[in-house]
């Protein structure tokens, strides 16, 4: 009876320190900050894009950006939307096409780190990474928030690993 408790405990203490060994490596990790501090971290894996998307505030048109991380640095690789107004480039990146309405923009590749968005509510500023969509306008508000890579440990990040999983569900743009 005590080798099978003595071995219980010995399981038990591999389990915690395993646990603790993984809440204190370092990973790199997209963190997205507020000025209440930090909103999401989202661990970077082999899928390592993102997209913001937003209404354009003059033609009510959705955009979509799409960024990747490459070597601890946010990259814009592709932009697409669906009317040319004031400001916006004829062509950008190696290839510009139409694609069932939209413009397309690909192989862009400038990085843009750290990456700066003041979310208007009236914009409806959204994100998605993985396979979820992620609310980044709030009502009444126009936060400024601050898309940058980083390396830090689970316990570092944990106030934006909470806030993603608690995050509700946004529709798709």
């Amino acid at each position: 009876m005590r080798h099978l408790r003595a071995g219980a405990y010995g399981v038990c203490a591999v389990f915690v320190l395993v646990l603790v060994g993984l809440a204190c490596w370092p990973r790199t990790w997209l963190t997205v900050r507020d000025a209440d501090g930090l909103r999401y971290a989202f661990v970077v894996a082999q899928d390592n894009r993102f997209s913001l998307t937003w209404m354009h505030s003059v033609e009510k048109e959705n955009w979509v950006e799409t960024f990747r991380i490459v070597n601890q640095s946010i990259v814009l690789v592709s932009t697409r939307f669906k009317t040319f107004g004031a400001g916006v480039p004829d062509q950008a990146g190696q290839t510009t096409r139409l694609a069932n309405g939209w413009v397309v923009m690909e192989a862009i590749d400038r990085v843009v780190d750290p990456l700066a968005v003041q979310a208007a509510a009236a914009e409806h500023y959204r994100m998605r990474y993985g396979d979820r969509w992620f609310a980044l306008s709030r009502a009444h508000d126009a936060p400024i928030l601050t898309f940058a890579v980083r390396r830090a440990t689970v316990i570092g990040m944990w106030d934006g690993i909470v806030g993603a999983w608690r995050a509700t569900k946004t529709g798709r743009p």
